[in-house]
């Protein structure tokens, strides 16, 4: 598949999420589908009005994304992680000993260990989940598409690329820090699945309710949110 071809062609692999239904229509391969969104069979799995928006932030306003806005932006967010030296396993570790350490319910403030992260440029993108689940609701299946053109694009292909999930404050520290990991690596396992990005140019890492972005709305669904890092060449 060609780079482009995700903004007219959804191309996913159904057999991860709803192998039944798949064989209900008698379709038996279960590797890639790709559906044109025009086609009929494509109505006959997402209804009649089939409704794919791109959910997106690059700052604070939504709006449909395209594939140069997420070049732009993870070509400047490889440079500034490349001059931070980031870590990310040491990250995860440090994160995760300060929830058990701490034992708190929520979080209070961001962790130290988070602050080079939070000054990079990044990409942060919707992605909706089935409530406390980390099934990717097809409403985000084209946004990951395209996302995966970008990557797809030659001034990318020699980088690796983090995928940052977060939660809001809603249940327990820990709990929202064990479900964005889970949350991370679905859209981790799309990207690799459906759209054939090699495994080692992702990486996923969850940071639950660790760095909210509204901190004075912690409930806020704004918190709920998937951010994308260029972190060097792989």
């Amino acid at each position: 598949m060609q780079s482009g071809d995700h903004r007219r062609r959804l191309a996913v692999g159904l057999a991860i999420y709803d192998r039944p239904a798949l064989a209900g229509l008698g379709i038996k391969r279960f590797d890639i589908l790709e559906i044109n969104l025009m086609t009929d069979l494509c109505k006959k799995l997402l209804g009649s009005t089939v409704a794919l928006l791109i959910g997106t932030s690059l700052s604070l306003a939504q709006g449909r994304i395209s594939e140069a806005d997420i070049l732009n932006s993870l070509q400047s967010t490889g440079q500034a992680a490349r001059a931070a030296n980031l870590n990310l396993d040491a990250l995860r570790r440090d994160v995760e000993k300060r929830i058990q350490v701490e034992g708190t319910e929520n979080a209070a403030s961001p962790p130290p260990v988070l602050q080079a992260l939070s000054t990079l440029p990044n990409l942060t993108v919707e992605i909706q989940f089935d409530f406390d689940s980390d099934w990717i609701r097809p409403a985000s299946w084209e946004t990951i598409g395209v996302i995966a053109d970008a990557l797809h694009h030659p001034l990318l292909l020699s980088n690796a690329f983090a995928v940052v999930g977060h939660t809001d404050a809603k249940g327990s520290r820990d709990y929202n820090f064990k479900l964005s990991q889970r949350r991370a690596d679905a859209v981790r396992e799309m990207l690799i699945s459906t759209f054939r990005i090699p495994p080692g140019r992702l990486v996923a890492l969850g940071l639950g309710e660790e760095q909210l972005r509204d901190p004075s709305n912690p409930d806020a669904e704004v918190n709920r949110r998937v951010q994308l890092l260029n972190i060097g060449p792989r």
